[in-house]
């Protein structure tokens, strides 16, 4: 079965700012908050202070995966020029979105590099209150007039637009104004990074947002399902029922597979985050097709 990996990423140095502060590199993989906290972002062996390209295209070759997709995000440190070179030259196995902070005084320019010169076709905004556009800032209304005028810009531009909305019962996970956002924009293709990130207790709460979500231009991708569910392991029965559910409420081909890779790999291992899903029994083979390689290729690589 043909895979791409719809939410990865690349790291030339870790340079993240957070609800913690600032998060820089350490070595040895490993990152340490202006709150003094250190922890362990990516496994040692795939890079001291940052992941390259070529690291990540040797867990794609050992794994199968024949395309990734490389978002960024604050936690990570925005890597827009970093991750336009990786594209530029592996284009057959490499597309991503750029990102950037909407509050910026030269917010125009800012767009103008990223999509008219670097060329990107995506844009990917991390809203979370633990690493996102709200860590540092009052909360943002999601359907609000800052976050309307980037839409109306990623539709201007033909650019898929993907959300990380942070976790429930945080004020970045604002449900009913992403979907009458989404609504505004028929035109835009959005993509929700994590299936919403449900926790295991989520289960109810997953059903009815999915509903709002039900919508023509929405995909969603399910990286990092399964580890939002710890202390729970592989199998991961609980991200199991959510991918059930999800089937169930907005269709298997709205789902995209994805790892969240390299950070989750210092607490699975990229076959177990790959099998749990294949081995669940929720998916019929041309499901997981669709999950694994069809719907990805077509929401990112068919620009």
């Amino acid at each position: 079965m043909k895979i791409i990996d719809a939410h990865a990423h690349i790291v030339q140095y870790i340079s993240g700012f957070t609800s913690r502060g600032e998060l820089r590199a350490v070595g040895g993989g490993k990152a340490q908050y202006a709150t003094g906290e250190i922890i362990q972002m990516f496994p040692p062996e795939l890079g001291d202070i940052g992941v390259t390209p070529e690291a990540l295209l040797n867990v794609m070759d050992e794994n199968g995966v024949e395309k990734s997709v490389l978002l960024q995000g604050n936690w990570l440190g925005f890597q827009n020029g970093y991750t336009a070179a990786a594209i530029k030259k592996y284009p057959s196995r490499f597309t991503g979105a750029a990102t950037y902070d909407p509050f910026c005084v030269k917010v125009k320019e800012i767009r103008n590099h990223l999509f008219n010169d670097l060329g990107f076709k995506a844009v990917k905004f991390e809203l979370s209150n633990g690493s996102g556009l709200m860590a540092n800032r009052p909360p943002v209304f999601l359907d609000g007039t800052v976050m309307r005028e980037c839409f109306a810009d990623a539709g201007e531009r033909g650019l898929t637009v993907v959300l990380d909305i942070g976790r429930p019962r945080n004020p970045c996970w604002q449900i009913d104004a992403i979907s009458s956002a989404v609504d505004r924009f028929p035109q835009v293709t959005f993509v929700f990074c994590h299936l919403l990130a449900p926790q295991r207790e989520d289960i109810g709460l997953l059903k009815t947002s999915l509903k709002k979500l039900a919508l023509p231009n929405v995909y969603f991708d399910i990286s990092s399902l399964a580890h939002n569910q710890q202390p729970e392991r592989y199998p991961y029965p609980t991200a199991v029922e959510h991918l059930k559910n999800a089937k169930a409420i907005v269709g298997a081909d709205r789902l995209m597979f994805g790892t969240d890779m390299p950070c989750n790999l210092a607490r699975d291992s990229y076959a177990h985050l790959k099998d749990y899903i294949i081995r669940s029994d929720v998916f019929t083979e041309k499901e997981l097709e669709d999950i694994f390689y069809n719907t990805a290729e077509k929401v990112y690589f068919r620009k």
